[in-house]
């Protein structure tokens, strides 16, 4: 089955793309901010909803107008993708899987995004709107054989790197199937412990670099603003901060591609990683640890490659039951990181026996359907939105 894929490689614009990049980005924020207001102001001030349709027409008048005419210097495309790109985060917003929309900002992240009708692609050369010469694209790893970009994506980090993601279609291949299963517990003194008895630590990205990018911050904080030396302090703790996410995504990505390739099923908890947040001694190395990412890799990866993800109810006490007997401790503090069960006399390391109980929990799910508690998922290949929205 064929599904859309995104491919993401690093970029080197010349001095002309840059300055080209730049008017783009621009235009694509001004129009995100511009179409923003509207929506806002109709809803709340006229009691009306305003979508793409009528949002493209007002952005053809806009356009027509003297003090925006110079939106008219770069590619339509990437405006118009701008205005999809809203109405996505309204969807997400009222869908519950994200907050409500705020306004772009210039030193944040920037990005265009250009359908096949505002790029050209001739023998792995990429060609945007606007431009006279290829981008020069670091080709880390090759594109599948005879794949041709849907769209593409640019973007432009905090720290000043330039990525672009092709988006094709690609008939993934299953993995051989094989009777392995494995219970995971996520957790912070080891990132995960497996049923297997295997623990991977947790590297700690954030911890390692958190006074190096402190002294950044607090000389970043001292410079004058709108002097170079501020911005250039403030590239430094950009590139503080992407050395932490990229390592961390890299991590995530090796770990999760293993566990998927080794395996027929995974079974893991379902966490609330939104309040556990909540809780301020704790709130930085949550934060940290990646939990919500592992699970998401973990998801979309078992639907690639014909795996099955299982979901238990967050509330089911993995930690404090015995694997053994089953017996329920009455409370198993964090600080307790091995137990002994007072009813059959097993020696339990609190993570291990954790592992275990998940993944008797998950193939009980995924046998029989049912729920040791209210809430449990189980995921089957190609049954995430992610893979049925490819499917379309």
């Amino acid at each position: 089955m064929k599904q859309k894929r995104a491919f993401k490689y690093r970029v080197y614009p010349t001095p002309e793309q840059r300055q080209m990049l730049a008017q783009t980005f621009g235009c694509c924020r001004f129009v995100y901010n511009w179409a923003l207001r509207k929506k806002t102001d109709a809803y709340y001030k006229d009691h009306q909803r305003l979508y793409y349709k009528e949002l493209s027409i007002l952005l053809t008048d806009l356009k027509k107008q003297e003090e925006t005419q110079w939106l008219n210097e770069v590619s339509s495309v990437p405006l118009q993708q701008a205005l999809r790109h809203l109405d996505k985060a309204f969807l997400n917003f009222f869908e519950g899987r994200a907050k409500y929309p705020t306004f772009h900002k210039k030193r944040n992240a920037q990005s265009a995004t250009y359908t096949a009708n505002a790029f050209t692609w001739r023998n792995g050369s990429l060609t945007l709107a606007k431009m006279s010469e290829p981008l020069q694209i670091v080709w880390s790893r090759p594109l599948p054989n005879e794949a041709i970009p849907s769209s593409v994506t640019i973007t432009k980090d905090a720290a000043d790197r330039y990525f672009i993601s092709l988006l094709v279609e690609e008939d993934i291949a299953h993995l051989p199937c094989n009777e392995k299963a494995i219970g995971a517990d996520l957790g912070l003194k080891s990132f995960v412990a497996l049923s297997s008895g295997e623990i991977v630590g947790n590297p700690r990205f954030f911890a390692k670099d958190e006074k190096h990018l402190a002294r950044a911050q607090r000389r970043h904080a001292k410079k004058k603003k709108g002097s170079k030396n501020r911005d250039k302090a403030r590239k430094k703790v950009a590139r503080l901060h992407a050395h932490i996410a990229d390592r961390r995504r890299d991590f995530l990505h090796k770990l999760s591609t293993r566990l998927i390739r080794e395996n027929q099923t995974i079974c893991v908890e379902s966490l609330a990683v939104k309040n556990m947040v909540k809780n301020e001694k704790l709130a930085k190395a949550i934060s940290d640890v990646g939990w919500s990412e592992f699970v998401s890799q973990l998801e979309y990866k078992a639907d690639w490659y014909g795996r099955t993800l299982v979901k238990i109810d967050r509330w089911y006490p993995s930690s404090k039951r015995c694997f053994e007997c089953g017996h329920l401790l009455d409370a198993l503090t964090l600080d307790v990181r091995e137990w002994t069960c007072p009813e059959c006399g097993v020696h339990h390391d609190r993570d291990i026996n954790a592992a275990n109980n998940i993944l008797a929990v998950g193939l009980t799910v995924h046998a029989c359907g049912e729920n040791r508690r209210p809430g449990a998922v189980k995921t089957k290949p190609g049954s995430s939105r992610r893979s049925r929205k490819a499917s379309k």
